[in-house]
């Protein structure tokens, strides 16, 4: 008879989070001081007793998606917004109301979901400078931008762009908004979990790494159901969120 399938709880231990796998588990706690963990029957079993340690709110990345970071650079809002705009958004803008390029009339190109959030991330070097943003498609509103952050990479800043997105919408219990990306490795990353950058941690990017701590750890405990879609550069051009400069 084949063994039944458990879920595991690492509460105290080097990523702390849900896995479901004895492996991983074992990864993150073997000759970690203090380790503190469980295995259960089932993932919402696991997922519930992690959860319960109630410091969900100031663990999981849901803290990064709704405040703003020390590190994140803010400007503020026109002092008189858009009354058209202000009425209508589906989502609270952020801080800032810059935008790094004219927006595009997406309308006329019918294969694209003018409903959608759009992200990407920008890095000056590698490592270097990094920042991500979320923006409407329809109207190219920006709803978050962090950073810039020192010594990061593209693509870390395209995975946490995604993970943002999909827990400020987990946070409003939206479940249908899809989200563009134009990155595979975020996509792959989000699908497995976690990010798999080889960046180095430095005190200068210690910030970043939080973030990612975080971000894995979300994904690692919530099922968000957003679809998760691939901007079509060749066709459509450069994504909503692109920061233009290339």
């Amino acid at each position: 008879m084949a063994e039944k399938r458990k879920f595991y709880v690492v509460w105290e231990g080097r990523d702390p989070g849900v896995y479901d796998n004895w492996e991983d588990c074992q990864a993150q706690i073997d000759g970690f001081p203090g380790a503190k963990y469980k295995s259960f029957k089932s993932q919402q079993e696991a997922v519930e007793a992690f959860r319960g340690s109630g410091e969900e709110e100031e663990t999981l990345l849901t803290r990064i998606a709704l405040k703003n970071l020390e590190s994140v650079t803010a400007s503020p809002a026109p002092a008189n917004p858009s009354p058209i705009v202000a009425e209508s958004s589906r989502f609270p803008s952020s801080k800032t109301a810059k935008q790094a390029a004219p927006h595009i009339d997406y309308s006329r190109i019918p294969e694209i979901n003018l409903g959608a959030i759009a992200v990407d991330g920008a890095c000056a070097g590698n490592p270097g400078m990094m920042e991500y943003r979320g923006v409407k498609v329809a109207d190219g509103e920006e709803i978050f931008h962090i950073g810039p952050l020192a010594d990061g990479t593209n693509n870390v800043a395209e995975y946490l762009a995604l993970v943002h997105a999909l827990a400020l919408l987990f946070k409003q219990n939206d479940s249908t908004t899809p989200i563009y990306t134009d990155s595979v490795t975020a996509v792959a990353w989000v699908r497995n979990r976690g990010c798999r950058t080889q960046l180095t941690p430095t005190e200068r990017n210690r910030k970043i790494f939080e973030m990612l701590a975080r971000a894995n750890l979300w994904l690692r405990s919530h099922s968000p159901r957003n679809p998760i879609l691939r901007w079509n550069t060749p066709m459509w051009g450069e994504i909503p969120a692109d920061f233009g400069r290339k």
